[in-house]
């Protein structure tokens, strides 16, 4: 245990000796290299286990709810198609999976008779360049409104990565609206040295944000998100964890203070062929 723990030492402090890599060329891969987790979750089919909780005044955590889901690429335009299949951990009733599933093939086949037409087909293109242009924007504000810097080498997880830090620039105005929501926030990333991506990322609120003008809720300085992806199949960076708390006031009048995690597993890559969920029972095609 002792060589062990000398032989990791020393691998450490061998890679910390190497120079981190130059800041303009490593940073224009990860900008290459960045995408919507939604954009690449879409041709896949997974599941997602998401934990709420409360925290009491002493801060300890009493369980809300905890829900399983299986995850399905959604219609153009819309969100994933989440079907709810255990909820506190009881499983839901066949007769309620059949009912969703008869509903969810219903939308998907009067979905699939509207956008037969060559009119459907292009404002469905449109749509999702609109997307896309409105996320290489943001991009490029996120690089603009930055001061960013590499500060070492860890491993994550068997991944050698880059660990870069994102502070806000003082005076400069976001030019678009995510943007505007970056500015109230730090973070820490660590990204794969050797393929550009985004492992992980630590985000913390550096002062309160307001939603609705104040009047919908508040969330309050402090609050951090915790971001975790896995390379799946060798392949792909997908979100594994994403673990949220933080305190935040609702409608003006109570305040809560809560933390919660969804965890990703299952990635299977989903095909217009796939028509079967986990459980085994029979599910409309998303």
């Amino acid at each position: 245990m002792i060589l062990a723990l000398l032989a990791l030492t020393m691998a450490g402090a061998a890679a910390q000796e190497r120079p981190l890599p130059d800041f303009d060329a490593f940073a224009a891969r990860v900008k290459n290299r960045l995408a919507t987790d939604e954009e690449r979750q879409s041709g896949y089919m997974f599941v997602e286990r998401r934990t709420e909780e409360r925290l009491d005044a002493s801060g300890r955590p009493q369980v809300d709810s905890v829900k399983v889901f299986e995850v399905y690429p959604g219609l153009p335009g819309e969100d994933r198609y989440r079907r709810l299949i255990e909820e506190d951990g009881k499983p839901v009733p066949p007769d309620t999976l059949a009912r969703q599933d008869r509903e969810r093939r219903q939308k998907v086949e009067a979905y699939a008779r509207k956008s037969s037409s060559d009119a459907e087909r292009q404002q469905n293109a449109q749509r999702f360049e609109r997307q896309r242009q409105r996320y290489r924007a943001a991009v490029d504000d996120l690089f603009r409104l930055y001061t960013m810097h590499l500060v070492g080498r860890e491993s994550v997880e068997g991944h050698d990565t880059i660990v870069g830090t994102l502070t806000p620039k003082a005076g400069v105005k976001p030019l678009t609206d995510d943007g505007a929501m970056m500015v109230h926030f730090k973070a820490r990333a660590w990204i794969s040295e050797s393929d550009a991506e985004l492992v992980r990322v630590n985000i913390e609120a550096i002062d309160d944000l307001s939603f609705g003008w104040g009047l919908l809720a508040r969330v309050h300085k402090g609050a951090v998100v915790t971001y975790q992806r896995r390379k799946v199949d060798d392949e792909t960076w997908l979100p594994a964890k994403v673990t949220w708390t933080g305190s935040a006031r609702v409608l003006l009048m109570k305040q809560l203070r809560r933390q919660g995690m969804s965890e990703f597993s299952g990635y299977r890559k989903f095909g217009v062929d796939t028509s079967t969920t986990y459980t085994g029972v029979t599910a409309a095609r998303p």
